[in-house]
């Protein structure tokens, strides 16, 4: 089956630890197997990103937020019977934005990706989306056409990082208002240990402020009403200031987290899981009621074996959080009609 579904470029191998944490900050495609494709939509902010496994990965899932909306999750459970999947879509436009799924799966279908029924191979392919609809025209989403257009992207290199894909119209800091917000994006990181590379892609479309988790200095957020500084949300919050009222599943920050190593499918939740500490540490608040906070993990096994689940855990948080902090930091700010949108970048610092 894999012979049939073989990935349209070769993989380089993966960096050294020493570039990894000193000079480059890797990406998921740093793990064999894995390629990333995305859709940008030219007509307004929106777009969609596709994880492709062609020959297949074990897949867990983890949903932290209280407003997700997510396709072929329940299946995942590590009870439930398939065992591997060959993509996860990560799309804009909110519960509109799932169609483009279809488009992902007719495009690995056409390469004889997929679980062999006899009558057929039907690719299994996760999604979850994230709420951008206030940025532009609404009536315009990712589809069908744009979840196949990403597969027909997708390689093996390094993504594409920032205002791209399912990180187009992302907005993050938006406790105060999506007036008082800065612009979110797309970002990727790796690390390895062991021999173990974990990596991770994050669409960062976050409630909260996202801050660098070494210093705890906030990156991008909520900006004060003259909108020349950050609030510092946490801080807010804590001062039990109250933040405007939020419409329930306007946010959400959504993942993949892929490693070598050789896991079974309650391994891979147990990573998805771990995920989620990366994501608490860059991004405060986290996982709110108005979040869907969604991470999938994969484990394609070219590395032949099981590590430490503890390093294992801990190399995923890692991952998670340098791949946050770099969706804002590649990020660019956006002007559209009456909406201000800068980008970390846009900002002398970072501090309140």
């Amino acid at each position: 089956d894999a012979a049939r579904c073989r990935p349209g470029r070769p993989h380089n191998g993966a960096m050294s630890a020493a570039d990894r944490t000193t000079r480059r900050p890797g990406a998921i495609t740093d793990v064999p197997g894995i390629e990333v494709g995305h859709h940008t939509d030219p007509r307004r902010p929106t777009g969609c990103t596709v994880v492709l496994a062609r020959e297949g990965a074990v897949a867990g899932v983890d949903v932290r937020g209280a407003a997700p909306g997510t396709r072929e999750t329940d299946l995942l459970a590590p009870g439930n019977l398939v065992t591997q999947v060959h993509g996860v879509l990560l799309a804009g436009g909110s519960a509109f934005g799932l169609d483009a799924a279809a488009g992902v799966m007719r495009w690995l279908e056409e390469q004889g990706c997929g679980l062999d029924v006899g009558a057929c191979r039907v690719p299994i392919v996760p999604a979850a989306v994230l709420f951008d609809l206030l940025i532009g025209d609404a009536r315009i989403r990712p589809d069908g056409e744009a979840g196949y257009a990403a597969c027909a992207a997708a390689s093996a290199r390094r993504p594409a990082e920032g205002c791209v894909g399912a990180g187009t119209g992302a907005a993050v800091g938006k406790l105060f208002g999506i007036a008082r917000a800065m612009k979110g994006g797309i970002g990727t990181a790796s690390v390895r240990a062991d021999g173990i590379t974990v990596g991770a892609l994050i669409a960062c479309n976050a409630l909260g402020d996202v801050v660098d988790p070494d210093t705890g200095e906030p990156i991008a957020g909520a900006r004060r009403a003259d909108g020349r500084g950050l609030v510092g949300s946490h801080r807010t919050l804590l001062k039990g200031q109250l933040p405007t009222p939020i419409l329930p599943g306007t946010n959400t920050t959504l993942g993949v987290i892929a490693t070598d190593a050789r896991l079974d499918k309650a391994q891979a939740q147990r990573l998805a899981l771990a995920g989620h500490d990366g994501l608490a540490r860059a991004i405060r608040p986290v996982h709110t009621q108005s979040d869907g906070d969604t991470l999938f993990a994969l484990a394609t096994g070219h590395a032949g074996r099981a590590p430490n689940p503890t390093l294992l855990g801990t190399l995923a948080a890692e991952a998670v959080a340098r791949a946050t902090l770099r969706a804002v930091r590649q990020a660019r700010g956006l002007r559209l009609g009456d909406l201000h949108l800068p980008a970390a970048v846009d900002l002398p610092t970072g501090r309140p």
